[in-house]
């Protein structure tokens, strides 16, 4: 009888125990993979500082594959009119002469972006000639399907032109190499390409 008894409690406790585990699952989101177009539902931050090469701490946010991130916003200013920057930044020959690589360029909504023998990667998302260009963008490096949004503004400044950069959704634990990629392998290596190009000329 005792056996018996003890038996029939094991049942029972080992059925409520599936049941309170089947009842505690029920309505939990496990985590999956991002769907594709989530990567960029990232906060939008006004924009208005004014500061160069500067990173606002309270831009840290969780973006895409909920890592911590941050925005980057740089200024450089170019000795060529806005048209032939932005041109640079769409044309797939002079991609490749500041980059120095081969480089896919697709310059229209949706277009696909591959520069320094793949380790930058994206789709351009806007354009409008002369004065635009926002692209869905990231390093090789970054966490999968991770991508920042990269916003570039180009302002004529009489026989110059002003490059505005805004980078969101940054990984953090790359925020200076990223800031360091713009610098030396983009803004940089036009500098070279627009002074060579100049002395063509003369």
């Amino acid at each position: 009888m005792r056996t018996e008894g003890t038996t029939k409690v094991r049942e029972a406790l080992r059925d409520y125990l599936k049941a309170l585990k089947t009842e505690f699952t029920l309505g939990m989101i496990l985590p999956t993979k991002a769907p594709a177009g989530q990567e960029l539902a990232m906060e939008r931050k006004p924009s208005g500082s004014t500061m160069q090469d500067s990173v606002t701490p309270q831009s840290l946010d969780m973006v895409g594959v909920k890592i911590p991130t941050v925005r980057i916003h740089m200024k450089e200013v170019f000795n060529s009119p806005a048209d032939e920057l932005y041109s640079i930044f769409t044309k797939k020959e002079l991609v490749q002469k500041f980059s120095k690589c081969q480089a896919v360029i697709e310059a229209e909504k949706g277009g696909k972006l591959q520069m320094f023998e793949g380790f930058v990667s994206g789709e351009y998302t806007e354009l409008v000639p002369s004065q635009r260009l926002v692209l869905k963008w990231r390093c090789r490096s970054w966490p999968d399907e991770h991508y920042a949004t990269v916003a570039l503004n180009f302002q004529d400044l009489a026989a110059q032109s002003e490059l505005e950069l805004e980078c969101k959704g940054v990984p953090v634990s790359h925020e200076e190499s990223t800031r360091q990629c713009w610098k030396k392998q983009y803004f940089e290596e036009i500098h070279i390409l627009l002074q060579q190009s100049k002395d063509s000329m003369e």
